[in-house]
């Protein structure tokens, strides 16, 4: 069976530490799973996709950026926060996808902001967002900041770690394994009347 994993960088911007993130997910998600990513950048993208008011409208070239996110077996979302959300490009991308098409499907979450002030977006506007599509979106989410970059890489530890997690986890779930607890966290025998 072959796997899809398409990533969406929501930035309009180039260079983008959050397109910088996306990619960083999407190699180690296919590092685990041995794929060939593709990433949309709203940087190339927006021309096509903004003008677009409804499904309808949509050319050639943008159906096909709509319909390799409704075809993608794996996502990998990302976005600036701007205005204590998502950017509109990528919610307008997002408004032209069919509202069935994401259902059950496993989706990483990842935002970028300037501090760590922000980073209940993921949780407070992109959740919810792929809720409404009944989209899968896993656990383990990545937030970064200024200081995660080093020369416009993503090069803090912590996250990078939670990069990695993430990818074991779309690993895992495509593979079809239970998730592992780790080891602090195993079952652990509770004595009888505690």
């Amino acid at each position: 069976m072959v796997v899809s994993l398409v990533g969406v960088s929501g930035s309009t911007r180039r260079p983008s530490r959050t397109s910088e993130v996306v990619r960083a997910l999407l190699d180690a998600v296919a590092e685990h799973l041995d794929l060939e990513p593709d990433i949309i950048e709203l940087a190339d993208a927006a021309p096509l996709v903004l003008p677009t008011l409804t499904r309808a409208d949509a050319d050639a070239e943008t159906e096909a950026v709509i319909r390799s996110i409704e075809t993608a077996d794996i996502l990998v979302v990302g976005t600036p926060v701007y205005r204590a959300s998502y950017t509109g490009a990528l919610k307008h991308l997002f408004d032209l996808v069919h509202h069935d098409a994401l259902a059950g499907k496993p989706v990483v979450l990842a935002a970028t902001g300037g501090s760590a002030m922000h980073c209940l977006v993921i949780e407070h506007q992109l959740r919810p967002l792929f809720g409404f599509f009944r989209a899968l979106t896993l656990p383990t989410a990545v937030y970064a900041t200024e200081a995660d970059f080093t020369d416009g890489v993503l090069t803090g530890a912590a996250t990078l770690d939670r990069v990695d997690r993430a990818a074991r986890e779309v690993a895992e779930l495509v593979a079809g394994r239970p998730r592992t607890c780790p080891a602090p966290f195993a079952r652990r025998r509770v004595p009888a009347g505690v």
